[in-house]
């Protein structure tokens, strides 16, 4: 794939992992169009970035929209609990309709369509770690699926598309990603560790700290999404994306600890609901097809957190 012949939508591309991404891409050559309505994304996540291959449209992608493309990438929709969970009927909109919409702009232009799922697909998982072939353990009626049924849904929508019409399709569902550019109100462990740690607060546990996550460097989730929009012979297959060494919340705040110089000082909250106890990809797959595994260690992925929240919170 010769990313300087290409045009590429992003949509959700004003958000976290989408601002990396877009940077990129543009990197690499292409021009980029990013759609975002902006209900959690930052309008000024591209201030200082002058490229005349870079438009920004602001567009709620719930409502069909035409532009030239040849790739669509489809991060639209929150990924932190506490930002879907505050608007749980906008979230599985956007899961749903967006999916829809997105992939039938994809169909109109002949491209190439790679879908932003979620390990929240697997819910509180009985296996472990957790392949592609898993069909999960969720609850579709608790406060977290609005985000994890409606990408489940849309799993199942652009699946059936790719089989009856032959969308170019594939799906990265995407486990624990952190690193800099997260909203300091973001609400996932690692930012919410990371200001309070920064502010001098105690670190907020939610449960007893022993359920675990795997916590993968924005660069390297987003190095494992381009491995898939420009890999050709994947379509219609599925790829966990994330870091499968697995770390326990507790851990995790030791570690912020130690690396802040304090003394841990830790305050439990109850459990969220419906949080699951582990989380861990089977990247198995990603290594075969993609050659893609992570290569930013938990440390330094933290330094580097930790340095650019340190500038934004002074």
């Amino acid at each position: 794939m010769n990313w300087q012949d290409q045009h590429v939508i992003v949509a959700g591309g004003a958000g976290f992992v989408g601002g990396h991404l877009v940077r990129a891409v543009l990197q690499r050559g292409a021009r980029v169009t990013v759609l975002d309505n902006f209900h959690t994304g930052m309008r000024d996540r591209f201030a200082g970035v002058s490229n005349a291959r870079l438009k920004i449209v602001e567009h709620d992608v719930c409502a069909p929209i035409d532009l030239s493309c040849d790739l669509i990438i489809n991060l639209a929709c929150p990924a932190s609990p506490k930002k879907y969970q505050a608007a749980p009927l906008e979230t599985w909109r956007t899961s749903i309709f967006g999916a829809v919409h997105l992939s039938e702009l994809a169909l109109r232009q002949g491209a190439r369509f790679v879908q932003a799922s979620t390990s929240e697909v697997y819910g509180d998982p009985l296996e472990h770690p957790q392949r592609e072939s898993y069909c999960g353990n969720v609850s579709f009626t608790g406060p977290r699926a609005c985000y994890d049924e409606g990408k489940r849904a849309a799993e199942t929508y652009l699946m059936d598309l790719h089989r009856e019409v032959g969308l170019d399709l594939r799906i990265a569902r995407i486990f624990n990603t952190y690193g800099p550019g997260m909203a300091l109100d973001d609400g996932r462990v690692v930012s919410n560790f990371v200001v309070q740690a920064l502010s001098g607060r105690v670190l907020t546990i939610y449960g007893d700290g022993l359920q675990t996550r795997s916590f993968c460097y924005v660069s390297d989730t987003v190095d494992g999404l381009l491995a898939l929009a420009e890999t050709d012979d994947c379509a219609d297959k599925i790829f966990n994306i994330g870091n499968p060494k697995e770390q326990s919340v507790l851990d995790l705040a030791n570690l912020v600890a130690e690396m802040t110089k304090q003394d841990l000082s830790v305050q439990n909250g109850p459990a969220a609901g419906d949080d699951p106890r582990r989380r861990c990809p089977d990247i198995s797959r990603a290594r075969a097809i993609l050659g893609w595994s992570p290569k930013v260690s938990l440390e330094e992925g933290l330094r580097s957190t930790l340095a650019e929240f340190r500038g934004r919170l002074s």
